[in-house]
């Protein structure tokens, strides 16, 4: 195969190699697999993660006894009637009168049940101001958002038939709808627009329609076949959207960094005057081996969300993970064969201005580099130390306020503003009502519901909710005889203030209910809500937090080690990805926690992370900073085996694969900034924090600390003690004993070894 029969070692030279001699068996092979697992996927069908399965703890407990039982609680709706002016009070004949319309019209639509009055339930605020007419919405609770607009339009109704009061109604359903209405369409467009985007920087970078093309079309079929794949596996471990969502995340940015990464050295070699097969053999031997080392590592940092025990984060670890190793081998075996049967027509449909072929004419392309990072790279490797002084000390800066870090579940409010009326009448009725809208919710189990042993425990329970202060009431008891079931409602003191509720929460958990109902004998009594599953959440979210840490830097420190047998190369790989994070945390903090220019992202400072974002940044983002620094690392390694010293190493290194980086982030940070333009603040986080932490690791990290670390350290880069050295050996491709044919030199006339 090309100009010599040379023989290479290593996984990826061998995959290449095979795929470029077997070009439609790889292609159809390919082909097949995606084919194969939509369909066999589709027919599969998704199991999603159940509410029961979400959290561990008491919330775990509870949806179970629920789910058991085979009881489904339906959407609740609430319909909150204030009077508008200090004066007006619920006991007035108008604000009786505006009671019973709305009563009467949302009984009227054929939607609801169990539709309650305020003056029997005594859900009527301290001030006398405010009440709420209860009810709920018939059918699955799931689906009640797409039942509930002929309720609202009913109180709409009532509410221009009585101008003094204020009439608006707010619950699960009626939330369901407004966002879906107001958000529903923001990630199919944040998803749709990022394959454009991806395939118009694309365009930019390789100048021709098919160059650009083969990218994006690995990463789309990468992404298809995982899609069915994670149908299969859902069986075995449940799925999520969200899931779904990330891993459209992820296997677009690795799909397309992959074959990017693959192609940008094929054509590279090609444009240094090798024949297409020598080159094609150069790129599966060099940039095919650290596709599958970086491949790997970002493997393993997706699998260490698999150690958090939470639903959610183990769909989202699975279904990345297999998008990455689907990405990685697409790109060591099918992408070799499309080249190999491309030839010269990958530069087909060149846009003008942008092809670079009639520049690289004139200037020798085995000496293309980056004039720009040419230029830092000079300062860098003059004064390495100053380098290393001033990026490491403002990356250091950008991270100290990630140490003031608050993380908690946004509330409606943080996470939607002022923006949509539904958030003011949430504000309303909790200020009415503290914690009315948000109760902790009691699910009591028995042999007997109502013995009267069990209901002298929920009438002591009802009275100490409110005489300990965790509640100002009412307290609503809901019985289901048939299962032997109660659900008590309690509203928390503290309401939408998460933490003054979760005090209220310990309250009942550790007070009210073991001096009440934990001395009936057999009686559970687990206690949910949104507050409960938020402190449930953070607590187990917390106690993974160094596992995941601690599994993710050991088995990436591991894999470095074996990909180059350096112990030095091993230790500031982990060092320069942990200060990316940590900067990426302390861009997070100070524009989303203390509003630091928050304006200029079209964010606020809401007070606080979202609770499941760092976890989620750091494994997202250590294992995709690993495909910058594999790749950048493995150019400055060939080049020292080929005979350059360390610094002229790490130049050549850098300034080769300058292009290829910038595109590859430029692609990361525009699909992750669309992500940054939602309205949500919890994806405007997600957006963001991608984002900077891909910027500056591609930048910083990787143009300025890299070279300069590597250039202090000169030869003691790799550096392998002695009793290390009967590790196994990953480095082959790099190092093999075979020479390139004659016409694969470098600038210098020396052998290329590969």
């Amino acid at each position: 195969m090309g100009n010599g029969d040379t023989r290479v070692r290593g996984l990826a030279a061998r995959a290449g190699g095979w795929s470029a001699r077997h070009r439609w068996a790889a292609v159809g092979i390919w082909v097949l697999f995606v084919v194969l697992a939509m369909g066999l996927g589709s027919a599969a069908g998704r199991v999603d993660v159940k509410d029961s399965d979400q959290l561990k703890g008491e919330t775990h407990t509870a949806a179970k006894i629920i789910e058991d039982a085979g009881i489904e609680e339906p959407a609740g709706e609430t319909v909150l009637i204030q009077a508008k002016d200090a004066g007006g009070k619920a006991t007035d004949a108008d604000f009786r009168a505006a009671v019973a319309a709305v009563m009467k019209a949302v009984e009227g639509t054929g939607k609801v049940t169990d539709v309650t009055s305020p003056y029997d339930t005594n859900t009527i605020s301290k001030d006398g101001r405010s009440a709420l007419v209860q009810f709920d919405m018939r059918g699955e609770a799931d689906t009640a958002g797409d039942r509930v607009e002929p309720v609202l339009k009913a109180v709409e109704g009532v509410q221009k038939e009585h101008g003094s009061l204020r009439i608006e109604e707010i619950g699960g359903a009626s939330m369901m709808k407004t966002f879906s209405d107001a958000f529903g369409d923001d990630f199919e467009k944040a998803e749709l627009s990022a394959v454009p985007v991806a395939l118009g920087i694309l365009l930019i970078a390789f100048g021709a329609l098919v160059a650009a093309l083969l990218p994006v079309l690995l990463a789309v079929s990468a992404i298809m076949a995982t899609m069915g794949l994670m149908g299969i596996v859902s069986h075995v471990m449940p799925m999520s959207d969200t899931a779904n969502s990330v891993m459209l995340l992820v296997g677009l940015a690795v799909g397309v960094d992959y074959c990017l990464f693959y192609l940008r050295r094929e054509r590279e070699e090609r444009q240094a005057g090798r024949d297409s097969q020598t080159a094609l053999r150069i790129a599966a031997a060099t940039s095919g081996r650290a596709i599958i080392v970086s491949g790997v590592t970002v493997c393993v940092a997706m699998a260490g969300m698999l150690f958090t025990g939470l639903a959610e984060f183990e769909a989202m670890g699975l279904a990345s993970l297999m998008v990455v190793a689907v990405a990685m081998v697409g790109s060591v075996t099918v992408l070799p064969a499309l080249l190999s049967l491309l030839g010269e027509r990958v530069e087909k449909g060149k846009i003008p201005y942008l092809h670079p072929e009639s520049r690289l004419r004139r200037k020798r392309a085995g000496n293309r580099e980056s004039r720009f990072w040419t230029a830092v790279l000079k300062g860098v490797l003059a004064k390495p130390v100053v380098s290393v002084v001033v990026a490491a000390g403002a990356l250091l800066a950008i991270a100290a306020p990630a140490l003031g870090m608050k993380t908690q579940n946004l509330t409606l409010d943080q996470e939607f503003g002022d923006s949509l009326p539904i958030v003011q009448t949430y504000n309303r009725v909790n200020d009415a009502f503290p914690g009315g809208s948000e109760p902790a919710e009691v699910v009591v189990k028995a042999a007997d519901i109502n013995s009267p042993e069990v209901t002298g425990a929920l009438a002591e329970f009802k009275e100490r909710a409110i005489s300990s202060g965790a509640s100002r009431g009412p307290v609503e008891i809901k019985l289901h005889d048939a299962q032997n079931l109660a659900f008590v409602y309690v509203p928390l003191v503290g309401g939408s203030d998460f933490d003054k509720a979760g005090q209220s929460l310990d309250k009942l958990r550790d007070e009210v209910r073991p001096a009440t109902l934990g001395k009936v004998d057999g009686l559970q009594a687990p206690i949910t809500g949104q507050v409960a599953g938020s402190k449930d959440f953070n607590d187990q979210l917390t106690g993974a937090v160094v596992p995941v840490f601690a599994f993710v830097v050991v088995f990436a420190f591991v894999l470095m080690l074996l990909s180059f047998r350096s112990l030095t190369v091993a230790i500031t790989s982990i060092v320069l990805n942990l200060l990316s994070v940590g900067a990426a945390y302390g861009i997070l903090v100070a524009v989303f926690q203390h509003g630091w220019g928050a304006s200029l992202v079209g964010a606020e400072g809401v007070g606080a992370i979202i609770t499941w974002l760092p976890l989620f940044l750091f494994v997202i983002l250590f294992g995709l900073s690993m495909d910058y620094h594999v790749f950048v690392v493995s150019r400055i390694r060939e080049a020292r085996l080929r005979g350059r010293t360390t610094k002229d190493a790490i130049q050549h290194g850098v300034v080769t694969t300058a292009g290829v980086v910038t595109s590859a982030a430029v692609i990361m940070v525009a699909v992750f900034a669309i992500f940054g333009t939602l309205s949500m603040q919890s994806m405007k986080q997600m957006g963001v924090g991608l984002a900077a932490a891909v910027l500056i690791d591609a930048t910083i990290i990787r143009g300025v600390l890299l070279p300069a670390v590597m250039a202090l350290l000169g030869e003691r880069n790799w550096y392998l003690p002695k009793w290390l050295n009967r590790l196994p050996d990953l480095t082959h491709d790099e190092a093999a004993d075979a020479v390139v044919a004659p016409a694969a030199r470098d600038d210098e006339g020396e052998p290329l070894r590969v």
